[in-house]
């Protein structure tokens, strides 16, 4: 599906939004990437505010934010019942420790988790939060990505059940059900 055609339904609540915009800022099935190099990385969390406009962005900087990107990806297959990726899932660790995200408290507000770091690990850190905070509301485990091999996006599970398993059932459900009907009738003639 592409960049900014989320479905209203599959969107996810809150903050966890944010989340899944970072991990659908590539349309696989297009190859359009929002995040191609450091400079769009820098426009696109400046403007969700997980960085300051003039901020620097390296290359580096992008690489450690595409393996976050690809790393929540294969968190996200993995809560719609897919094996995660255990590469992307270590690279998407060392860049979390690199945000040094702790429990911060302030007088009057509750505590919450902040990154130590600032820039582009800052904002890692706050996406990672944010990822946090999901587990610990409940609402983690419905943020999914789609199975379908040239789609993968981020979706949100509003089924009362968590069966949920395709982005869009009108699109790639559709597509995945029509190619494993025409599989199971060329084995059957076989």
């Amino acid at each position: 599906m592409p960049p900014g055609t989320s479905v209203p339904e599959k969107t996810a609540p809150g903050s966890l939004e944010l989340v899944q915009c970072f991990v659908n800022s590539v349309d696989l099935e297009s190859g359009e990437d929002e995040l191609g190099v450091p400079d769009q990385l820098r426009a696109w969390l400046a403007e969700r505010d997980l960085i300051e406009p003039g901020e620097t962005v390296t290359a580096a900087d992008l690489r450690r934010a595409l393996d976050v990107r690809e790393g929540l990806r294969a968190l996200l297959m993995a809560n719609n019942g897919m094996a995660p990726d255990d590469e992307r899932v270590e690279r998407l660790d060392r860049a979390a420790a690199r945000a040094g995200v702790r429990v911060r408290f302030q007088p009057g507000a509750e505590p919450e988790l902040a990154p130590e770091a600032r820039g582009v690990d800052g904002a890692i850190g706050r996406l990672l939060a944010i990822v946090a905070g999901s587990v610990e509301q409940g609402t983690w485990r419905r943020l999914k990505a789609c199975p379908r091999d040239v789609c993968h996006w981020a979706f949100f599970d509003h089924s009362k059940n968590r069966s949920g398993r395709w982005c869009q059932m009108e699109v790639c459900g559709n597509i995945e059900k029509a190619r494993a009907f025409r599989e199971r009738k060329r084995g059957a003639r076989s």
